[in-house]
């Protein structure tokens, strides 16, 4: 069954995007609490044999998440996403940028925008990742975001 589920990853370097569709076997609200709040996506949002450790989060617009992925030899890699617009359980953008320990942002990020939606028992998620340069773009691709986002996507299957 898993495998008949859509799962689709573009790269468009001229837009400098990056287009993600997945889909669920899971109902909307399930799907939508995975991708916000804490303790659900500290659960599968760090692809293995990286960790997920969010140290703050506050889900609303102007409101942000400041987590780490934690690799096996306890090497924290932090990150912000800074919420910049939500309709319940149907959308949700945010800017995503690399930061210090201390939540200070290393600018330019990447901006995201998900939308969820639900068709006979199933929830697609559909991600847009525009970046500012071609060249954060492909910084991203050189660190393995395709491979590592497609892990974590398929932990979250498993999480569902």
């Amino acid at each position: 069954m898993k495998n008949n589920l859509l799962f689709d990853f573009k790269v468009d370097k001229k837009t400098k995007t990056v287009f993600v569709d997945k889909e669920f076997a899971a109902d909307l609200s399930l799907v939508w609490d995975a991708f916000t709040k804490k303790e659900l996506l500290d659960q599968w949002w760090a692809p293995k044999p990286f960790k997920s450790k969010t140290k703050q989060m506050d889900f609303r617009e102007g409101g942000m998440r400041f987590y780490a992925m934690v690799g096996p030899e306890g090497q924290e890699h932090w990150a912000i996403q800074k919420y910049k617009s939500i309709t319940p359980k149907s959308n949700f953008t945010y800017l995503n940028a690399f930061a210090d320990k201390d939540a200070n942002p290393d600018l330019p990020g990447s901006d995201w925008d998900l939308s969820f939606s639900e068709q006979n028992g199933k929830t697609t998620v559909n991600i847009v990742i525009v970046n500012d340069s071609l060249e954060r773009l492909e910084q991203m691709i050189e660190m393995g975001f395709k491979e590592g986002f497609t892990a974590a996507l398929q932990q979250l299957e498993a999480v569902l």
